[in-house]
């Protein structure tokens, strides 16, 4: 309770991001198609942001704004309303915010976007680090200075990885889990990057890298393991419709970490982490599809299947009496054109 530090340190690149849904099949060149609903908000970096702000942690990011309406936006809704420090981050004069348009089809999304390589690069942004309990990263094949000094000062490493345009997945990138205390990667990058063909494979090896290997399987859920404390972990997923896949691996990474900080057993850990991004695919968009405390406390009071109540019963104990006001969805315009 005196640790004055932030529970969450988080760099990385932001996006303003535009989700269209309801599509019944995907379009092909020459067409015009429809959609029945449409989200927007603040994406890439922010969906950790929010998501772990939204469980109570002190949050700090490092990223460029654009001096665009999408950044001042994105800015707006990240301090305003989620209540994220922001100030290690700058706006860039004359640079554009990247702009995303995710369509989502089924239980996954494609990716459209615009932008450019931000004029601050994260070690620009970062500086010397301040101490943080925790950082989320996405690790990328450049490695970043600051890393290396904020695993240093004690700040434990929670890393994602990213989609590899040249598909090369190169076991380069690997060393950088030297400095990490967990890696959670889903299964397809898992297999690629250890040369692997199954997710429990994978985890196999990617245990011998880091603390806490963590493989994230969409609709068959998770596995883990935590070399610190022995637990080998496998929880499934929940059964719920997906509306918008965008960011719910992010949601994934940052309840982990909040169930981490508290220092629960790695399967409720990861039966948290499930559950909280598995809530977040029934809204439009990544960061304000977060559900926080809130969306969890509804979830839970709501449950009436006996199995589930068991296997999540460690939420009487772990919601906090206050779960907080309700939180704020993506604005989505249905089909009439009126927003709700």
């Amino acid at each position: 309770m005196d640790d004055q530090r932030p529970d969450v340190l988080l760099t990385g690149l932001l996006f303003y991001d535009l989700v269209l849904t309801g599509l019944g099949r995907p379009p092909t060149p020459g067409e015009e198609i429809w959609t029945t609903g449409m989200g927007c908000g603040p994406g890439g970096i922010a969906n950790l942001a929010v998501a772990a702000s939204r469980f109570g942690l002190s949050t700090s990011l490092a990223t460029v704004f654009g001096d665009d309406f999408y950044g001042g936006h994105c800015r707006e809704i990240l301090a305003g309303q989620e209540g994220v420090d922001l100030s290690l981050s700058r706006t860039a004069d004359g640079w554009h915010t990247p702009v995303t348009v995710s369509i989502a089809h089924g239980d996954d999304r494609a990716l459209v976007t615009h932008g450019s390589r931000p004029p601050y690069s994260q070690d620009a942004l970062m500086g010397d680090p301040p101490e943080a309990r925790t950082a989320l990263v996405h690790i990328e094949a450049e490695s970043h200075a600051w890393l290396a000094k904020a695993a240093a000062n004690g700040t434990q490493i929670y890393a994602d990885v990213g989609w590899d345009p040249s598909r090369q997945w190169s076991t380069d990138l690997l060393e950088q889990l030297s400095l990490c205390h967990a890696f959670l990667p889903n299964a397809s990058e898992a297999m690629a990057y250890t040369r692997t063909d199954s997710a429990v494979a994978a985890l196999g090896v990617l245990a011998e890298l880091v603390p806490v290997a963590v493989v994230t399987r969409g609709g068959e859920g998770a596995v883990a393991v935590d070399q610190i404390t022995g637990e080998y972990a496998e929880v499934p997923a929940l059964d719920i419709d997906v509306l918008d896949a965008t960011g719910a691996g992010d949601v994934f990474g940052a309840s982990f970490v909040t169930a981490s900080l508290g220092g629960w057993p790695l399967v409720e850990r990861l039966r948290f982490s499930v559950l909280a991004a598995g809530l977040s695919v029934r809204h439009h968009g990544g960061a304000l599809a977060a559900p926080g405390w809130y969306g969890v406390d509804r979830w839970w009071r709501a449950l009436r299947d006996s199995e589930l109540k068991g296997a999540y019963g460690f939420l009487g104990d772990r919601i906090p009496a206050d779960p907080g006001p309700p939180v704020h969805h993506a604005p989505v315009t249905p089909p009439n054109g009126t927003s709700r």
